[in-house]
């Protein structure tokens, strides 16, 4: 790749020395009046025990009204039977609803009391609460919670690299590059150290590997490149950066991919093909050397084209290779699988009228 990188400097600086010239929120509406009727009929009158059922059956099917009817139910439960000892399973229904309906302000306020009730199922609540504050775009306070959870005596490891992971998300979303990496590191190290003496799921790892990923590929897209430069060496230096930064991405994808966890594998492996895709973008998209005719213009790009069928070709293969993991691990729930099937899709019908 660094080879077919440079033979596209070597091009790009020869065509500018023949001519020298002078950067979800969703929006909910509440449900009809008769089917909260309907609905609120029908859970009144009913004991805690009942109530758990009806709730735990709705979160398990599939129907368009089931999340509702779910929040409805466990949401009852919390609040006419504050004693029951279903009321942490409550809690936590309640908000997973809620946030399956993107009602996120309700998931918070659920996940908070559960966070604040203490015991075991605090440690839960706190995290959901975590992700809440995210959701809607509350880095801080996000932060924050994730801040009082590693502050806990007694985490146990795989809290404290979950917590790790997630606090590097929120810092890196917050545009704080240098922060979030350190955090992240610090979780792969917490992670390490724990696995030394416990199995511990690989998916909070995984997670800050992807994430690391994330920086190296934003540094990619960042840098410059500028083929009006006359200087071939400075634009061959300029290639040769774009490749050692698309390579360090790289690293971290498929390290989070050898941890084994599907879901961010899968992510992953999309990444990967996204940044030989990006960079042969970027390369065709650069504006033209100065000082050429149509005709030039027009041999230059199909010449350039040429240069780059190589990252084409190495995107594809991470495109087909996502897809495929994720149909043999049944993993559906990922953004990345559509965009990875248009990608793929588009790059054989370009590479095809090419």
């Amino acid at each position: 790749m660094r080879r077919a990188l440079l033979a596209t400097a070597l091009l790009l600086a020869c065509a500018t020395a023949r001519r020298p010239a002078p950067g979800d929120a969703g929006v909910t509406f509440p449900p009809d009046a008769p089917a909260r009727s309907a609905l609120d009929a029908e859970l009144a009158g009913k004991n805690d025990e009942e109530l758990l059922a009806i709730g735990t059956a709705a979160a398990g099917a599939a129907g368009p009204d089931d999340d509702a009817r779910a929040a409805a139910a466990f949401a009852a439960l919390a609040d006419r039977y504050p004693r029951s000892p279903h009321v942490p399973r409550a809690l936590l229904g309640a908000g997973a609803a809620y946030a399956r309906q993107g009602e996120w302000r309700l998931a918070l306020e659920r996940f908070r009391a559960l966070e604040a009730r203490g015991g075991p199922e605090s440690l839960e609540g706190a995290f959901r609460a975590a992700e809440a504050h995210y959701r809607l775009d509350d880095l801080p306070d996000a932060r924050a919670t994730l801040e009082r959870l590693l502050a806990r005596p007694e985490l146990p490891a795989a809290a404290r690299v979950r917590a790790l992971a997630e606090r590097g998300v929120v810092e890196l979303e917050a545009g704080k590059p240098e922060q979030a990496e350190a955090t992240l590191r610090e979780a792969l190290a917490a992670y390490a150290a724990a696995s030394a003496t416990e199995r511990l799921a690989p998916g909070s790892a995984a997670q800050a590997l992807f994430y690391l990923g994330e920086l190296r590929r934003a540094a990619l897209l960042a840098a410059p490149l500028d083929p009006a430069r006359a200087d071939a060496g400075a634009l061959a230096a300029e290639l040769e950066r774009k490749s050692a930064l698309l390579l360090a991405a790289q690293e971290e994808y498929l390290a989070a991919i050898r941890l084994g966890d599907e879901r961010w594998a899968v992510a992953a492996g999309y990444r990967v093909g996204e940044l030989y895709d990006a960079l042969r973008e970027q390369v065709l998209e650069a504006p033209l050397p100065p000082g050429l005719d149509d005709a030039q213009a027009a041999s230059y790009r199909a010449e350039l084209r040429r240069q780059v069928r190589v990252l084409a070709a190495k995107a594809m293969t991470a495109y087909e290779e996502t897809l495929e993991l994720a149909r043999r691990a049944g993993v559906e729930d990922v953004r990345f699988l559509a965009d990875a099937a248009s990608s793929l899709d588009r790059l054989r019908a370009t590479l095809a009228a090419e």
